[in-house]
């Protein structure tokens, strides 16, 4: 998987979609990759797993090969319009900038095409080995992978039609891009995990996914005896592992990561992930 150009990683929210990103870019560093992880959404999850105060849209360097950003939808257009449109000294506060800023906001697809667009030239950039979007969450991003299509059919001819048609193909592309969807072993995580799969595998628009399901209990190797609160904790323990077994047993193939016991903070949450992704990968 870390051998990718592009990693996705969504999930329904409160999963740990952040964490296991911050994970896998720590793994993927470690490997020898130079990575860039990209926030595309508004928390602060990303940066808190990473160990850094804020991200901004510039990359910066969190540790020694390992760079993170968060996507801003104002300054990705403008660095398109700059780019790719050749509209010499913009910024955010001007005429030109506020008015396609409007229409990106009023206009199908066109907000989703700029944020997704901003993760696909990083990777053709070629500036990282490997490129990991935190994602929208699940409920949102069939719009940003369908994006490139509907532009497509908007816009029939011309250089936007042939940017956004190089945009479908990487992601649909099997050896450059990966699709991640992160889990829970409990009922509403799994279906909408289930449900997402299943609207991929009809609109095609990225390889067949991976799941990672988080937060698994092992089993217990001794039963629950005696009394008190240790006794209450092994039946307890036993009972979170019999229902998650029902809920693992309705996703596909998936890599699990441990449910992890402790005060942790963010970032040591995403290292304890990131040996694990190491084990499981």
């Amino acid at each position: 998987m870390l051998d990718k150009r592009l990693l996705v990683v969504s999930a329904q929210g409160g999963v740990g979609k952040s964490a296991v990103s911050a994970g896998l870019a720590q793994l993927a560093t470690r490997q020898g990759k130079r990575v860039l992880v990209i926030d595309m959404g508004e928390s602060a999850g990303l940066a808190a797993h990473l160990g850094v105060r804020d991200l901004v849209f510039d990359p910066i360097e969190v540790r020694p090969d390992l760079h993170a950003m968060r996507l801003i939808r104002s300054d990705s257009l403008i660095e398109y319009l700059t780019l790719q449109l050749s509209l010499k000294g913009l910024n955010r506060f001007s005429r030109v900038a506020r008015a396609f800023d409007a229409l990106a906001t009023a206009a199908p697809a066109v907000r989703e095409i700029i944020s997704i667009g901003k993760v696909l030239w990083e990777v053709r950039e070629r500036k990282w080995d490997l490129v990991i979007a935190d994602a929208p969450p699940t409920g949102q991003i069939g719009s940003y992978l369908r994006a490139p299509r509907s532009i497509s059919e908007l816009v029939p001819t011309g250089r936007i039609e042939r940017q956004a048609a190089w945009m479908g193909e990487t992601l649909r592309d099997p050896d450059s891009t990966e699709m991640v969807i992160v889990s829970l072993a409990e009922e509403l995580p799994t279906t909408e995990t289930r449900q997402t799969l299943a609207w991929l595998e009809t609109n095609e628009l990225v390889p067949e996914p991976m799941v990672i399901t988080n937060r698994v209990v092992p089993e217990l190797a001794t039963a629950a005896k005696g009394r008190g609160p240790v006794r209450d904790a092994a039946i307890h323990h036993r009972s979170v592992y019999v229902e998650q077994q029902k809920w693992l047993s309705e996703l596909p193939p998936h890599v699990e990561l441990p449910y992890l016991f402790g005060l942790l903070t963010p970032t040591e949450v995403a290292a304890r992930l990131s040996d694990a992704l190491e084990e499981s990968l």
